[in-house]
């Protein structure tokens, strides 16, 4: 599998999450910044940020990739697509509203414990 990996044959799906808004699925991948409300998404992702610190939250960088520097794992961490979609999903709804994120792929350990957070810290249930 592996081989015919490196030889081009497979290619390995890249991880995304996506939210159902209004009958139209909005698609996110890491560190994306193409859709129309990237701006305001990233807004959101970094007020989430602060909070999620204000929380005490420590982010687990056994799940960053191993070969970046240690001060930009954290970072990268809170751009999994994830991250994007609830960003999304706060922004595009009601304030209170259950946000529900589909994915691809399975949740990182460290999304997992942000996730929960983020639910408290906005008030509202977030199922993925």
């Amino acid at each position: 599998m592996r081989v015919k990996m490196k030889q081009g044959a497979l290619a390995k799906q890249p991880g995304s999450s996506w939210v159902v808004l209004r009958g139209k699925k909005h698609k996110f991948f890491f560190a994306d910044r193409s859709h129309p409300l990237s701006e305001r998404i990233y807004e959101k992702l970094d007020w989430l940020g602060k909070k999620l610190k204000e929380f005490g939250y420590v982010p687990n960088q056994n799940f960053a990739l191993h070969d970046v520097e240690d001060e930009q794992k954290g970072v990268m961490l809170s751009f999994h697509n994830e991250s994007l979609a609830i960003a999304f999903g706060l922004v595009s709804t009601v304030e209170g509203s259950t946000i529900t994120i589909m994915k691809n792929l399975r949740v990182c350990g460290d999304c997992h414990s942000i996730i929960k957070l983020m639910s408290k810290i906005v008030g509202c249930k977030i199922v993925v």
